[in-house]
């Protein structure tokens, strides 16, 4: 469930559900609120020193998607990556696939 859950979050956000969608129609919009809230919750648990940046480590434990991109997200060669950072890279990426399925 674990998975599943972290699959569709960030296929909400890969398909650009964010203000994109918001301004679509009110459900979409609660959907994309919903995926927010579930990723920062999900950020907020594997930050398990609370500093507001997750290290390999931490994304290794509680986000396989992040420590699958890491070193993508992390642009900034900084050994850690934060929220901002993850939905930044979420959103690219749905832009390139929607370029590339035109």
């Amino acid at each position: 469930m674990f998975h599943t859950i972290h699959a569709r979050l960030f296929a909400v956000l890969l398909l650009g559900a964010g203000a994109h969608a918001a301004a679509q129609t009110p459900a979409a919009g609660s959907r994309a609120e919903k995926a927010r809230a579930t990723l920062q919750q999900r950020f907020a648990a594997a930050d398990g020193n609370a500093d507001g940046r997750l290290s390999r480590a931490e994304a290794q434990a509680g986000m396989p998607w992040v420590y699958r991109h890491f070193d993508a997200i992390d642009t900034a060669h900084s050994g850690t990556v934060t929220l901002a950072q993850i939905e930044s890279h979420a959103v690219a990426q749905g832009a390139a696939r929607s370029r590339a399925a035109r």
